[in-house]
């Protein structure tokens, strides 16, 4: 690796607006939750255990199956993408946090031709910090690096399958020359993924992103999975329970339905999208998988899973790659 020297990275902030720093926050709340899903069984990742400890604090059996229906859905998706396009493609994981898809694909023998992940300079830098620590992170990238090292400095990692940047998604000029200083091939089949972070943008903000990854790339899907039905209740609570922690969703109103959460993709340039609440990805799924996390905890109340899971929602939508049947694509 050609780096700096291995630091603990500042606890200070280096991104240009502090009133991200509850948006930032969402990052080690998603990370801790799929931290402890994991070690309970609901799926595999030898991975995660190396940017999080495990919380001492036990997360509700509820929480655990959203997670668990919100890794599976969006895999399922991801997996079905690579397939069409024979890996012969690459993936833009879109505030990716903490993230270890790369190394699970890697593992699977299923890696596109180039995984990148985008997010707050604070964030990369953390996780740039934890995989220069350890070899069990560092080493499958370096496998497949032809030379000697790969870069891995400040706010950026890049190799010859990897690349990671510090990057605003509110300005898209700067992430898209990042992108490019990384190889971005904007003439490959592109999935970008982005999982609860539309919502922290502005409805304004989110379509022009939406939209430039339309225009960008000839032949695309983008995985959308955030909040929907949001008008209700339950739903302004949840608002209310972020505001408080002085975390705004910026974006709500495009969470009113699916058909908004569709609109939003389909008004910026992509031809055909979906979308599903997660309470109905949950009850498709396979009786025998649903039999195995059901009996790793007892949940009291079922009809809260419902409630939780009927406020969040999977969504993708492709443009060209009709050769390749991108529009067949579902969960």
């Amino acid at each position: 690796m050609a780096s700096r020297s291995l630091r603990e990275p500042p606890v200070s902030n280096t991104d240009s607006d502090t009133g991200d720093e509850g948006v930032r926050g969402t990052c080690d709340d998603a990370s801790l939750c799929k931290r402890f899903a994991v070690s309970v069984g609901y799926w595999h990742d030898p991975y995660i255990q190396h940017f999080v400890r495990l919380s001492k604090e036990r997360k509700a059996p509820e929480i655990n199956r959203g997670y668990f229906a919100r890794v599976h859905g969006v895999n399922q998706l991801l997996k079905a993408f690579l397939k069409k396009t024979e890996c012969n493609c690459q993936v833009i994981n879109l505030g990716a946090g903490m993230d270890t898809t790369f190394w699970i694909l890697k593992d699977e023998n299923l890696l596109p031709k180039k995984y990148f992940e985008v997010d707050f300079p604070m964030i990369v830098t953390r996780k740039l910090y934890n995989i220069k620590a350890k070899s069990s992170l560092s080493k499958p990238i370096q496998e497949l690096h032809p030379e000697e090292s790969f870069l891995l400095d400040g706010h950026v990692l890049d190799s010859n399958r990897f690349a990671i940047v510090g990057a605003d998604l509110r300005d898209l000029h700067s992430l898209e020359e990042k992108l490019k200083k990384c190889n971005m091939n904007t003439q490959l089949p592109t999935l970008l993924i982005a999982e609860c972070v539309l919502v922290y943008m502005t409805p304004e903000q989110s379509a022009s992103l939406i939209k430039w990854a339309a225009n960008t790339f000839e032949t695309a899907m983008f995985i959308n999975y955030e909040q929907v039905n949001m008008d209700d209740k339950f739903g302004q609570i949840m608002v209310e329970n972020l505001r408080r922690r002085q975390c705004d969703l910026a974006g709500v109103e495009t969470c009113k339905s699916l058909d908004s959460q569709k609109q939003r993709l389909l008004s910026n340039g992509w031809e055909k999208a979906s979308a599903v609440d997660m309470m109905e990805l949950y009850s498709s799924l396979p009786r025998a998988e649903v039999s195995r996390i059901e009996s790793l905890e007892f949940l009291d109340e079922m009809e809260l899973l419902e409630q939780l899971m009927q406020h969040y929602c999977l969504c993708w939508a492709t443009k060209g790659g009709n050769n390749l049947g991108l529009k067949d694509i579902t969960y």
